[in-house]
């Protein structure tokens, strides 16, 4: 078993994300100061709760009058954005809400910034290193375990992930054959 030390400093120590991006604008819709924008989050009804969004890095402050989907985009209107040339100044901005105001999760859901940075940790008490990154891959999520150089890919099922603990930063898991 390794210690803690070996690993250096650990990501959870990274600062956490103040907000969380909900949607990226694409393009100017209409003449009115509409813009189209894609949607990231998996509650896109949670745009009829928004009165609120902040936009860019900068987290500008911007309220937002209207909302309609369309498939898979969303069509917005921003207070004070009142014609295509302001809608086309947004293009590529993303949109961002307060992370205190995330959407809850079912019990064993997290969202991908309590995930990264925990410290992976075997039922046998082996440190593996700190989930990294996560592969979306369609079947099922992907993390990506780091420790230097090592990598260990942990697919997130429940047959290998017995435990994630995001108070104490850790994740426990199960090693199945193949996945070192």
């Amino acid at each position: 078993m390794r210690g803690e030390d070996s690993l250096g400093p650990s990501p959870r120590q990274r600062k956490r994300p103040s907000h969380l991006a909900i949607a990226r604008i694409l393009t100017p819709h209409g003449v009115k100061g509409e813009v189209k924008a894609k949607i990231l989050t998996d509650f896109p009804d949670r745009f009829s709760l928004l009165k609120t969004v902040y936009l860019g890095e900068e987290l500008s402050p911007a309220t937002l009058e209207g909302h309609r989907p369309t498939g898979s985009k969303i069509i917005l209107k921003l207070e004070g954005c009142e014609d295509r040339d302001q809608a086309g100044m947004l293009r590529g901005k993303l949109i961002y809400v307060p992370v205190e105001e995330a959407m809850p999760l079912d019990e064993d859901e997290y969202y991908v910034h309590e995930v990264v940075g925990l410290q992976v940790w075997t039922t046998e008490g082996e440190l593996l290193g700190h989930v990294d990154e996560i592969l979306f891959t369609g079947s099922n999520d992907v993390y990506v375990v780091k420790d230097g150089d090592k990598e260990v890919l942990i697919p997130a099922v429940s047959d290998v992930v017995k435990e994630v603990d995001t108070k104490a930063g850790r994740m426990e898991v199960r090693l199945v054959e193949g996945l070192r």
